[in-house]
């Protein structure tokens, strides 16, 4: 098989299916049996898995995995990327922001490399609708912390559309050490160490209703990320429980 996209979902039971309805029907159109569209339902208390389900018997190349457990988006990516098939494995939010037509130009701009991304911030990238000064402050504040902590010299490294060559992915899974708010920047990461070259792309990508994403909670969160990856890969490992232990006493006293 040539392609698999594995489509994490966290309680998107209504953006997921015109996200799904589009991929698939897109996909299966271009690819038709060499593509398969694998959704990882996780931790949802809504209908997400029941809406999924609903595509199989329309779309053979949809398949759903249950995951009950709350892993968050990078531990249902990496689910979805073991049991994927295809010679290419990528994934894509579940809210249908990058649409098909835009994934695919990962696929058709892959090339010899081992892994795209998406750029909503590169020159040539068209974003609807424009984003609030807020965010793009905190974006580019991020990427700076990017940067300067792990060297990635990627103008996006959050779009949550990427594409790894098969032999590149599994690697870089073994490598890994979070599944969470710094996920992308840890795949990213491993793929540089183990000399694997990375191409960004400019990308189309909408701002779909229903987000749940809280600027300033959210920036603070994923600042803690990075600096609790970057220790991760350093002489300073052994202190993370202790500074774990603080972050999530702040965090506490916060939402009192």
């Amino acid at each position: 098989m040539k392609l698999s996209i594995v489509i994490p979902a966290h309680n998107e039971e209504h953006r997921l299916p015109p996200m799904l309805e589009a991929y698939a029907s897109f996909f299966s159109e271009k690819y038709a049996d060499d593509a398969e569209l694998i959704v990882v339902p996780n931790f949802c208390d809504d209908r997400t898995a029941e809406v999924a389900h609903a595509f199989v018997e329309r779309f053979p190349m949809v398949r759903v995995l249950d995951d009950p457990g709350s892993v968050g988006k990078g531990g249902a990516v990496l689910l979805g990327a073991q049991a994927a098939v295809g010679d290419w494995v990528g994934f894509v939010d579940a809210d249908g922001a990058t649409p098909p037509e835009s994934f695919d130009d990962l696929v058709e701009n892959i090339g010899l490399d081992g892994c795209i991304v998406a750029s909503r911030w590169m020159a040539g990238s068209t974003m609807i609708p424009r984003q609030p000064l807020s965010r793009r402050v905190a974006s580019r504040c991020f990427n700076l912390m990017v940067r300067m902590l792990f060297g990635l010299r990627l103008v996006d490294t959050q779009c949550g559309a990427k594409l790894f060559r098969r032999e590149v992915l599994r690697p870089v899974m073994q490598s890994m050490g979070v599944t969470c708010w710094a996920f992308d920047v840890d795949m990213l990461f491993q793929t540089k160490r183990l000399g694997m070259s990375i191409r960004e792309i400019p990308t189309v990508w909408s701002d779909v209703e229903g987000s749940k994403i809280r600027v300033v909670h959210s920036s603070v969160r994923m600042f803690v990320a990075l600096v609790r990856l970057r220790m991760f890969y350093s002489p300073f490992r052994c202190l993370i429980p202790y500074i774990s232990r603080l972050i999530s006493l702040v965090f506490r006293y916060q939402k009192r």
